[in-house]
């Protein structure tokens, strides 16, 4: 008879044989069947485990029971058969960085997933700090429905885990989607804490490396061609709140609508927090609004290249902040006198339209939330969209979405349209000879009352869709000062309003706080300082960035005294506006030797000249 390859055959001569043995073993990865028999040895039967699974030799460990207890060492001298493993035995295989027993003093649950992950990389702090937070939803004891002791609980007063549906659905106004935190210790609870659940990223594409056919059109197979796809509404959301820390943030945006009534589009940099209305909740607290190039009309936007992006972030970063979200308007003035707006966002039309979804969907994959618990060290993305519009009472209300993790990866991998004619429907493309689309579906209701499966040709956009709550505090906060005569806004030169030096010398002009980090404390006035083409401070406005994110005036009165800040009030008295307490060539405070090694400007062409020369180098005229 023919042989299994690794076992011995019978022999012959009738004497004793030698069975072979199939030794299932378990990793992260799924389970594998390694041949053997019982005679061989320990060191043998590791070396084809780690041939099978493509391990180093010393990568990984296995052990006997699933508690990583009993391992089987790389032994010649103890055989199969010694160790007591019988034919049709499960085996746990761990890398080696989840070797070894396991330890009692983690109490976080997360811990569980924490080893499939991505280990090297570093969360957000708000990530880490909710990683560490209990989480329970903690009662008063009932007077009426419990009937113990002060310290005793029962099943009306004991703490709630925090993706508890009931209590969410309960709450005012209910809660449809839990904290993603909360979806994490909900993975990761139960008898197996989670042992074997991953993050994974959806993928729409072929897997590369499949040898066994011709490349996509001519061959696929089951091992490269993705999975279908069937479209779920979300039950988690990264985020559960957008804040914007004062109305003067909004305003200040809005206004380019109330001037102009072209629709507007700008980007939301501030800070993620705790969002502790609901149980491990995110918010997305909103400090400023970036403004980048674009062509805006009454029905449309079009962004355009914008070449100081990568400084914005940078000095965003510096301050303490981060870009967090966008945000757009869609407004239509319906009566002007009573300066009301038309209704037009809502469950009979749309919430946000195919096209909008998908460019969220492109802003959070650029965006991803690093993940330790996803192999690929991301999943899904903290992101968010804010929509200005019309509200039920023909007011401007803010409205905040995401979009699900399913709609990232069909717009990722390029697999979804928007509809020409219908806005509030999406179009799963098809597969052709450049690229293989898997099929999407979507679980529908007939007019019978039955659940059917449709395909996604086209899409109501709503299975995409996360709402997230939009709101103001009852007490405003400040990151960046608040002024009469605030500092023009970038990119509005359609308006008139104009960033350079005769606006900057008329807005330190109209301010006239003995606080100088009032003065300077404006989010578009910093930008302004550092992406100016005259007088750039990219590189020496680290410290007065300092003083404004950790408001030390200390600082800020520093910076003011060195050469750069003087060299800025020279372009400003060259534009013929007297600044206040400013000596003639001197700082505001200074004095003329402050600035006698410094760069000055031609009060004729305003060429920027080295110090210590009396003539301009571009037209000769004298300094004064």
């Amino acid at each position: 008879m023919n042989s299994i390859p690794g076992c011995v055959k019978f022999k012959e001569s009738g004497a004793k044989a030698s069975f072979c043995h199939i030794i299932r073993v378990q990793s992260p990865e799924g389970v594998k069947r390694i041949t053997a028999t019982k005679r061989e040895t320990a060191a043998t039967f590791l070396k084809k485990v780690a041939k099978e699974f493509g391990f180093r030799n010393n990568g990984f460990s296995v052990y006997i029971n699933r508690n990583k207890t009993g391992e089987i060492t790389a032994s010649p001298n103890k055989s199969l058969n010694l160790l007591k493993i019988k034919h049709g035995d499960l085996l746990f295989l761990f890398p080696s960085s989840l070797a070894g027993p396991s330890s009692d003093m983690e109490t976080s649950s997360s811990q569980a997933l924490r080893a499939w992950g991505a280990p090297n990389v570093v969360e957000d702090e708000i990530d880490q700090y909710l990683s560490k937070q209990d989480g329970k939803i903690y009662r008063n004891r009932d007077p009426q429905l419990c009937r113990h002791g002060p310290l005793g609980k029962c099943v009306h007063c004991v703490p709630l885990e925090p993706f508890d549906e009931d209590y969410l659905n309960h709450l005012e106004p209910p809660v449809k989607h839990m904290s993603f935190h909360a979806y994490i210790r909900k993975l990761t609870g139960g008898a197996d804490k989670g042992k074997f659940v991953a993050l994974e990223n959806i993928s729409c594409k072929i897997k590369s490396g499949c040898e066994g056919h011709l490349p996509w059109p001519n061959g696929i197979c089951t091992k490269c061609q993705p999975s279908a796809i069937t479209l779920n509404r979300q039950k988690y959301r990264h985020v559960d709140n957008i804040m914007f820390e004062n109305h003067t943030v909004a305003d200040r945006f809005l206004d380019f609508w109330r001037k102009t009534g072209n629709q507007h589009f700008g980007y939301l940099y501030g800070r993620y927090t705790e969002h502790k209305d609901i149980p491990l909740g995110i918010r997305a607290e909103v400090a400023a609004i970036y403004e980048p190039p674009q062509i805006g009309t009454q029905n449309s936007l079009e962004l355009l290249e914008d070449p100081k992006a990568e400084v914005v972030d940078e000095i965003a970063a510096k301050l303490g902040l981060r870009k967090v979200g966008w945000i757009f308007t869609d407004l239509v003035s319906e009566d002007t006198r009573k300066g009301t707006v038309r209704y037009s966002r809502n469950k009979d039309t749309y919430f946000l339209s195919s096209e909008e979804c998908i460019t969220a969907g492109n802003f959070q994959n650029k965006h991803p939330n690093i993940c330790r618990l996803s192999p690929d060290g991301h999943f899904g993305s903290k992101f968010v969209t804010a929509v200005a519009t019309g509200g039920p009472d023909n007011q401007v209300h803010f409205e905040g979405y995401q979009v699900s993790n399913q709609c990232m990866a069909l717009v990722r991998d390029e697999c979804l349209l928007p509809c020409r004619d219908a806005p509030e429907l999406g179009y799963a493309k098809e597969s052709s000879s450049e690229q293989y689309v898997p099929d999407v579906f979507y679980k529908d209701i007939d007019k019978f009352g039955n659940e059917i499966t449709q395909l996604a040709r086209p899409l109501p956009v709503e299975y995409l869709i996360i709402d997230i709550t939009t709101t103001f505090p009852k007490d405003p906060v400040y990151t960046f000062s608040i002024s009469q005569s605030p500092f023009p806004i970038e990119n509005r030169d359609v308006l008139g309003e104009t960033q350079d030096f005769h606006s900057l010398a008329t807005y330190l002009s109209q301010n006239t706080s003995s606080i100088f980090l009032d003065i300077i404390s404006d989010f578009h006035l910093l930008l302004f300082l550092v992406t100016n083409e005259v007088m750039p401070l990219q590189d020496s406005i680290s410290l007065l960035l300092e003083a404004v994110r950790t408001r030390n005036e200390e600082l800020a009165q520093t910076w003011k005294k060195s050469e750069q800040w003087a060299t800025i009030e020279q372009l400003c008295s060259t534009v013929g506006v007297q600044l206040p307490g400013m000596h003639e060539y001197g700082a505001i405070g200074g004095s003329t030797h402050a600035t006698s090694s410094a760069m000055w400007a031609c009060q004729h062409c305003t060429f920027m000249n080295q110090p210590g020369t009396d003539h301009c180098e571009m037209c000769s005229l004298p300094r004064t």
